[in-house]
């Protein structure tokens, strides 16, 4: 009987290993598929509100139909350095660390690939666990996609709104325009209200947010030697 019960227990435990093995492995095979350009992936939270049967609005837009103005834009609030690192900026996770190490209140070191693979696989909250497998798989992303392809994926999958993912989706609900003629100003605003999208109105901006956006526009504008990955 205790033999019977130890087979049973290890049949079990061998199942779930393979299950977590699985998991592990999947977003790494879905890497190369959405290496394909005409693959429209879908994150973590999109997923929930599909199977949830929740409302949401997504409408994929190509990299060459997205207004400059956003990608400057997004670039310089959320990770000015994204055309030099490999996926991860080891200068500001190295400060990061630092911080922890010391008991001090850490400030955010995610880059656009990181944010990517964090939207794509993983889950919202802040964890060492969730950086332990956000950063190989932001590593591999940025080896095997394209700088623009990592930046068209950001921008279609990221979330501007209850149930707004998107940038095409974004531009129409918060200004009634198409994502290739965001102005400036609406890029910054949109760009900034990206770290807290439920609080932060891109399209009713408070005083704070019209700061920050006018901020983000003029470093936008002096992005041209920032971009050189995006643009010939």
């Amino acid at each position: 009987m205790a033999s019977r019960r130890g087979l049973k227990l290890g049949y079990w435990l061998r199942r779930v290993l393979l299950v977590l093995l699985a998991l592990v492995v999947l977003p790494y095979f879905l890497i190369l598929v959405y290496a394909v350009p005409t693959v429209h992936p879908m994150s973590t939270l999109m997923l929930t509100d599909f199977v949830t049967f929740q409302n949401y609005d997504r409408r994929w837009t190509n990299f060459d139909d997205i207004s400059p103005n956003v990608v400057q834009a997004v670039m310089m609030s959320e990770d000015g350095q994204f055309c030099n690192h490999d996926g991860v900026d080891w200068g500001e996770m190295k400060g990061v660390v630092e911080e922890a190490l010391a008991g001090e209140a850490t400030r955010g070191a995610s880059t656009i690939p990181m944010q990517t693979v964090k939207n794509l696989y993983l889950w919202n909250s802040r964890s060492f666990v969730r950086k332990a497998f956000e950063i190989p798989l932001a590593i591999t992303s940025d080896f095997v996609w394209s700088k623009r392809r990592i930046m068209e994926i950001y921008l279609n999958i990221a979330e501007w709104g209850p149930g707004i993912y998107g940038i095409e989706a974004a531009a129409q609900y918060h200004f009634k325009v198409s994502a290739s003629k965001l102005s400036r100003r609406q890029a910054a605003l949109l760009a900034v209200s990206l770290p807290n999208p439920m609080e932060r109105n891109a399209s009713k901006p408070t005083k704070a947010l019209n700061r920050l956006a006018a901020r983000v526009e003029r470093l936008a504008r002096n992005s041209g030697a920032y971009i050189t990955c995006l643009y010939d």
